[in-house]
């Protein structure tokens, strides 16, 4: 994969959804296309942990606490990330998507095959939220306390997402 193919994204206050408006949601294409395999592997290997693997929830919900890397393994899915003023991504075996924390994410639709890989960096437990008012408050305090990475969850140490992700 050639770092001119990835794409970022910045999404901002919806009033409902908080995103991310410093750190932008990464997509590394066809990054893991001939390791789909290992992908699990390479995300705990730099210290994504707490992985899982299952699909992605068909309603808007963010994570306050802690960012999230989805491996997508098989299938191809359509996935809208930001909330509903957000973008609608296609996704498909192969691409890694780094969600920072706070960016609301839900799948539109999938092939019957569509699978991922999640993790967190350092194993973190995530929070599942998806708005609501009450939620709010402490969301946005959880969001500005979540540390940038020490690793790319495929590259390590030597990945784009550390200069991507430079909190002022």
């Amino acid at each position: 994969m050639t770092r001119d193919r990835i794409s970022t994204f910045l999404f901002s206050d919806d009033g409902k959804i908080p995103n991310n408006s410093i750190l932008p949601l990464v997509v590394y294409p066809e990054v893991l296309l001939d390791r789909v395999v290992d992908c699990e592997m390479i995300f705990n290997g730099n210290n994504w942990l707490n992985s899982w693997t299952g699909g992605v929830f068909d309603y808007h919900h963010f994570h306050s606490n802690t960012h999230e890397v989805l491996g997508i393994i098989s299938g191809k899915a359509l996935i809208a990330f930001g909330g509903e003023q957000g973008k609608e991504i296609p996704v498909a075996a192969g691409d890694v998507v780094v969600i920072p924390a706070g960016v609301g994410h839900k799948k539109v639709e999938s092939s019957s095959d569509f699978s991922v890989v999640g993790a967190y960096p350092d194993g973190a437990r995530h929070d599942l939220l998806t708005g609501k008012p009450e939620e709010r408050e402490q969301a946005l305090e959880n969001i500005a306390e979540v540390p940038v990475p020490e690793l790319d969850p495929v590259f390590g140490e030597d990945g784009p997402l550390l200069e991507l992700w430079t909190k002022v």
